[in-house]
């Protein structure tokens, strides 16, 4: 199975060292009364407001607390029931409120919605992630786990994998992703994929007829001086007479030396004088170069999603993900894992260029932000989306860092040459240049691959924040075309911005496809901007122009 930043082979090289130890640096249906909040990193009404976690904590719980009298109020049946999985307070008050649901005790897959609500409590309206009504002749399946479960081990190996064992046993589930809700099964599959990446292959079966219904990867690929981004400074602490690469300012993050294993969490990274790396990439597996810039792109992407959206961390509850390097033998790739909840990179072909770019970095932990907000499905348009998102905050998080040696560009993958002569992954401006990508859509988009499927969404972002045409932004030379002809006038990457991550957070769910991207973002830039706004107007003449209407 292809890798999940990419399905080419990827060199990167990467060094750091660092500083000083220590771091650098409601009841009923009424939503809002939860604890103070904290400073927000923007005055816009519909903008995200920066939850301390105590705060945070406090409105999951007032709206869980509500959570049986909701599902009454906007008509669930008498065996739903609905579990918060997130919660977002605007500046205006405004509260949306993340749900996954179940029908008779099962997980309903495809189930989730999202219930905005006015200051006031009253209901503004509910995006759902299907239409169709959750209901189900009978819990008791015909076909035997067993024969699930068979089913999608034959799958992970006919898709190349090693090793594939079933994680558990398979778990009766609700399918309702696609067209009428039935009873399934989900089995999920370890091992490895075909390129060494782990195996979290998700397998839904059709519990009455053993039909395979949907399968998705759960993997999602993808005082120094920094190969890619010159002089950093790192998070570290202090214990006894050695330092850890241990960022107690944010979240506690942590970053483990796997040695070439492949399994485990490895060995914390610790240093006799604070001093980290070489400058210089190296095929010693105890080598500190690849455990710094994994770092520093882990202090980078929690500040930039901080700064910028008011994000307490992936999960937003304010507690760091871990990191893992020096993963597998020539492993050219790196990757996001729910399972383990951290990131892990790979020494690339000759076990001296590590995948730890900056936007790699950014790229692959903006698929666990993806995870615990939307949830985008790793298949179809919304598949396409899903990669299109760790992207467009990839590079957000590269612009966020204002290296002087990696500046910020619309180039996906440019430093770590994956195609051996010095051209990038992908290109915003102009997916298809890859060779691959498309750049606009088409009825056929849900069956091409999500690297390339992937391509329109990226070329709505660099039109909405750029414009169309040739041109130069940062010393990099563009030339963005548009389906129909039509001139697209950017409004800025900052903007463009915001309205993704709000049309994420609180538009999107699991089977949001590009039409209803087009409607979120929408949504988003009226929130944010008014709908009488250029802003709001752009959104629409930038998804116009890739062919989406």
């Amino acid at each position: 199975m292809s890798s999940h930043f990419a399905r080419h082979k990827r060199t990167t090289l990467a060094l750091a060292t660092a500083v000083a130890a220590g771091a650098m640096l409601t009841t009923g249906l009424t939503a809002g009364n939860a604890a103070a909040d904290t400073a927000a990193p923007t005055a816009l009404p519909g903008a995200p407001v920066l939850l301390s976690g105590t705060a945070r904590t406090a409105l999951v719980q007032e709206q869980q607390d509500a959570a049986a009298a909701t599902a009454q109020e906007i008509g669930l049946g008498a065996k739903e029931k609905l579990v918060v999985k997130d919660v977002v307070k605007d500046h205006d008050g405004a509260v949306h409120t993340r749900y996954e649901r179940t029908y008779d005790g099962l997980p309903v897959l495809g189930g989730d919605m999202v219930v905005h609500r006015a200051e006031s409590g009253a209901t503004r309206g509910v995006t759902k992630a299907t239409k169709a009504t959750i209901k189900v002749a009978t819990v008791t399946p015909k076909v035997k786990a067993a024969k699930a479960e068979q089913q999608a081990l034959s799958a992970a190996e006919d898709a190349g994998s090693s090793k594939a064992a079933a994680d558990s046993a398979p778990r009766k589930v609700i399918w309702a992703g696609d067209g009428t809700p039935v009873l399934a099964y989900e089995t999920v599959v370890g091992g490895f994929q075909d390129d060494g990446t782990p195996n979290e292959l998700h397998v839904v079966t059709d519990a009455a007829t053993g039909a395979k219904l949907y399968e998705y990867q759960g993997i999602e690929n993808g005082a120094g001086k920094s190969l890619y981004s010159g002089e950093v400074e790192l998070g570290t602490t202090q214990s006894g007479s050695s330092y850890e690469l241990h960022d107690t300012e944010r979240g506690g993050h942590k970053t483990y030396n796997l040695a070439r294993a492949t399994d485990g969490t490895g060995t914390l990274f610790t240093d006799d004088d604070d001093t980290w790396g070489t400058g210089e990439a190296s095929s010693d597996p105890e080598d500190q170069t690849a455990a710094v810039d994994a770092a520093y792109g882990a202090q980078v992407t929690w500040d930039f999603y901080k700064e910028s959206f008011g994000r307490s961390g992936i999960k937003n509850d304010g507690e760091a993900a871990y990191s893992r390097v020096h993963y597998g033998d020539n492993y050219v790739n790196a990757f996001w894992s729910d399972a383990c909840f951290c990131m892990t990179y790979g020494d690339g072909t000759g076990n001296s260029n590590p995948l730890t770019s900056l936007d790699v970095a950014g790229h692959e932990m903006s698929h666990g932000v993806t995870s615990h907000t939307a949830g985008l499905n790793y298949s179809g348009e919304s598949g396409g989306l899903n990669e299109a998102t760790s992207d467009i905050f990839g590079t957000g998080v590269e612009y966020f860092a204002n290296s002087s040696v990696d500046k910020g560009d619309y180039l996906i993958g440019e430093q770590i040459d994956i195609n051996g002569d010095g051209t990038p992954l992908r290109y915003m401006d102009e997916p298809s240049k890859d060779g691959a990508s498309k750049d606009y859509w088409d009825s056929g988009l849900g069956g091409v691959d999500v690297h390339y499927s992937s391509g329109p969404a990226n070329h709505f972002f660099f039109l909405l924040a750029e414009g169309s045409g040739a041109r130069t932004v940062d010393g990099v030379e563009y030339d963005s075309p548009t389906s129909d002809g039509s001139t697209v006038t950017g409004i800025g990457r900052d903007k463009a911005l915001q309205i993704w991550y709000k049309a994420l957070t609180a538009y999107m769910t699991s089977t949001t496809d590009y039409a209803d991207a087009r409607a979120a973002t929408l949504s988003a830039a009226s929130d944010l901007y008014g709908e009488d706004s250029t802003e709001y107007e752009t959104v629409g003449a930038a998804w116009t122009a890739i062919n989406v209407s």
